[in-house]
């Protein structure tokens, strides 16, 4: 590594000689290279950008597992200039494929700044604009061509590019690839590119067909993921509100209001596109300006509304988790979560976004009952312990630059948000378009816990082992309340508490009826089990340990006393000798360990993203189902028409539509690269039946002979003449002239 740096410093001292051994410098790169790094002001690179560069430069297949922001552009682009270097005229060298057009132009955008001084040229095959000046831009003969799939596919088709000469291939965002249905024109493209090429995949999570593809697309690939990518930042505060299901708008409203400040960037994440909608509705009748965003959003709606939010027009976006793919917002405040994700990656995913380059932030969870099991999950995937808050409240926290309720479960006092709950109701009552959508929402998240991974039995116990009914209000909602609202709210949780030791059949009976004597025999038969079971309870809940050390350490078992045994005993546990079966973090490095197998490294990175559509859901379930008739399971039906490649591949027939033909007879494209001495690059990029279509069609061909040789042409042109001296033409004419002097000759044999 030092005499790598002695080579830059050598060569180039004005450069080399100020920096610091640790940044770009240090990697061997080109002059044009390294001083396109320093004009857009890089210094030294980040921790993916680390890893991923010195394995690129070795040539070696690459899986990078990369959040959105970390700088994983820069990974593949700097080991792509380095690798091409100067202009060739042999035609694409590298492509990098993008899901979306908003992604593929903002790619471009960093290409050209990152690559000023290369003077290698680029190309951008997108979907929506011009076929023509595509097929011109090809003929160029273009250093880089960054494209989204499916434009590209159709043009590999239509103009039966063979691609033999790219030998760098980026897989930009791919999870989001697969997510948008382009699988097929994926398997489409890499069936076209050479063996020898090396693949790049970067991407935020990893989909089970991605995964699928990358091992077999790809050649021995290294696997790169780092833990701090996986992790929560330390600056990064987290709260936990409970409360019922219906409360979460109230509170969410609450929270927006009094809680967010109003020039605070705030991302909010639902379930389903329908709470999507169903939200910007309630935050228009409240008077927050808000956007949104969705999977099936128009493209034009979606970047619009991306825009406004990254532009700071508005500071609050309602998303799901795959619509907020590709948003690189690194001033982000708040995350709030709607609902708590049914998985712990996914909750890192999300609140990963905020408190990013030693910022600080704010991740905000509505958890409902229902949700207390993934809250547990939660916890022990990171290792860290559930703390509750009293019914007294917390104490000051010595540490100034978080909140006192950091890591804390609160619950949201309902007086606190009786406001919201009553505007909510007025506003169902005068608009039937926001009452309507109450159902909606049910039915759709129905349809959305069906396809959520259940949380883990354990989680689910221990979350019933949390007792709900001594929480403290959480210190966001409760800055507000009153000493009498908070003597109102000590009543209401007593009322709620309150058990009768008289059931209704015993309630206003007389003692002789049939009722009260059905009652006497059923205590009398179970009031000895009953009452076992409450000693036992207590028993349990005065010597185990309090839940903040059983999530902390699993370890920590409980012997709860025998059936017929009267004595308390304890948990067996000697606090300074005690070892136990599993280290503190054993949840957290057994999701985030690295094998030495590739595919076993993958699998354990696996994160399936729901989708927000019931539609894209039902699409995701038929992609296999059985078929009784056929014995056998078989894909959903296409009812498009196909025709099959030269790969052997069956693709849309709309994809021919000889386009590509008549483009190249109205510009006459052929005879341009013919005239042209050096040509233009384009024989290795483009088939060979389109370079011999000259050959073919001798008339085009004696349209394009030069001057010299036009009199070889015209001394073939009278050989010919000479073969038919008479020509067509005059053939006719004898053959008339013959049957107009028949009727004369007959006329004379008349008269004789």
């Amino acid at each position: 590594m030092a005499e790598e740096t002695y080579e830059v410093e050598k060569t180039h001292p004005a450069v080399g000689k100020k920096k610091k051994s640790g940044g770009f410098q240090s990697m061997g790169l080109n002059y044009p290279v390294l001083k396109g790094i320093i004009k857009k002001g890089y210094k030294v690179p980040t921790p993916i950008q680390r890893k991923c560069i010195p394995v690129i430069l070795e040539r070696r297949d690459l899986v990078a597992m990369a959040r959105t922001g970390s700088g994983k552009t820069a990974c593949f682009l700097i080991p792509m200039f380095e690798k091409l270097h100067t202009k060739s005229t042999k035609g694409a060298r590298a492509l990098i494929l993008s899901p979306t057009r908003e992604l593929a132009l903002q790619t471009l955008k960093f290409t050209k700044e990152l690559g000023k001084f290369t003077g290698l040229k680029i190309a951008t095959i997108l979907g929506g604009d011009s076929m023509e000046a595509q097929f011109a831009a090809i003929h160029e003969s273009p250093d880089i061509v960054i494209a989204t799939p499916g434009r590209f596919a159709h043009l590999c088709i239509e103009m039966e590019l063979k691609l033999r000469e790219i030998e760098y291939v980026v897989f930009d965002e791919a999870d989001r690839l697969f997510e948008m249905g382009f699988g097929e024109q994926l398997h489409q493209i890499l069936k076209r590119l050479p063996e020898n090429r090396q693949t790049l995949l970067f991407s935020a999570t990893l989909p089970k067909l991605l995964v699928d593809f990358t091992q077999a697309g790809l050649n021995d690939p290294t696997f790169i993921r780092l833990d701090v990518d996986t992790r929560l930042p330390d600056t990064l505060a987290l709260g936990f509100a409970f409360c019922p299901s219906e409360a979460k708008i109230p509170a969410l409203l609450y929270l927006l209001k009094n809680v967010v400040r109003p020039s605070d960037l705030t991302l909010v994440f639902v379930p389903t596109m329908h709470h999507v909608e169903y939200l910007q509705m309630v935050l228009n009748h409240a008077g927050i300006p808000c956007t949104y965003l969705y999977s099936n959003l128009d493209p034009t709606a979606r970047k619009i509304n991306a825009a406004k939010f990254q532009n700071r027009l508005v500071n609050v976006l309602i998303t799901t988790d795959i619509a907020a793919r590709g948003i690189d917002i690194p001033l982000l405040d708040y995350v709030i979560n709607f609902n708590f994700p049914a998985l712990a990656k996914l909750f890192v995913h999300r609140a990963g976004r905020v408190a990013r380059a030693g910022r600080f932030g704010t991740a905000f969870s509505l958890i409902s009952l229902e949700e207390m099991g993934y809250y547990v999950d939660f916890h022990l995937f990171l290792a860290r312990p559930i703390h509750t808050i009293p019914v007294s409240g917390l104490p000051e926290s010595l540490d100034k630059k978080k909140p006192v309720w950091d890591g804390y479960l609160g619950k949201v006092p309902l007086s606190t948000i009786e406001d919201e709950v009553s505007a909510l109701n007025l506003w169902h009552n005068e608009s039937i378009d926001l009452f309507n959508m109450i159902k909606v929402t049910k039915s759709a998240y129905k349809l959305y816990k069906k396809s959520c991974t259940a949380a883990s039995h354990e989680s689910v116990r221990r979350a019933k082992a949390i007792n709900l009914e001594s929480l403290g209000n959480h210190p966001c909602f409760s800055s507000s309340t009153t000493p009498t609202e908070e003597n109102k709210n000590k009543m209401l949780l007593e009322i709620r508490s309150f058990r009768p030791p008289a059931t209704v059949f015993e309630i206003g009976a007389n003692s002789n009826s049939k009722k009260a004597v059905v009652m006497r025999e059923k205590r009398n038969a179970h009031g000895r089990i009953i009452s076992k079971h409450q000693i036992t309870k207590e028993m349990a809940e005065s010597d185990t340990l309090p839940i903040e050390e059983l999530s902390d350490n699993e370890e920590n078992a409980t012997v709860i006393m025998p059936k017929y045994q009267t004595k308390k005993q304890g948990s067996g546990k000697d606090d300074e000798y005690f070892i136990p079966y599993a280290p503190k973090n054993y949840y957290m490095e057994n999701e985030l360990s690295l094998k030495n197998n590739f595919g076993k490294e993958v699998q354990s990175s696996i994160l399936e993203l729901e989708v927000d559509d019931d539609t894209d859901r039902r699409k995701k379930k038929a992609i296999m189902k059985w078929d009784r008739q056929k014995k056998k399971y078989v894909g959903e039906e296409e009812k498009c028409r196909k025709i099959k490649t030269e790969s052997g591949a069956w693709i849309k027939s709309s994809y021919k539509t000889n386009r590509y033909e008549r483009w190249k007879k109205n510009t006459q494209i052929d005879k341009r690269e013919t005239n042209d001495d050096e040509g233009s690059g384009t024989e290795n990029f483009r088939s060979v039946t389109n370079l011999t279509a000259n050959r073919r069609n001798p008339r085009q061909k004696m349209k394009g002979v030069r001057e010299g040789n036009v009199l070889e042409v015209r001394k073939k042109k009278g050989k010919r003449k000479e073969r038919n001296p008479t020509g067509n033409r005059e053939e006719k004419g004898v053959k008339r002239l013959q049957n107009s002097r028949r009727p004369m000759q007959m006329k004379r044999k008349f008269k004789r």
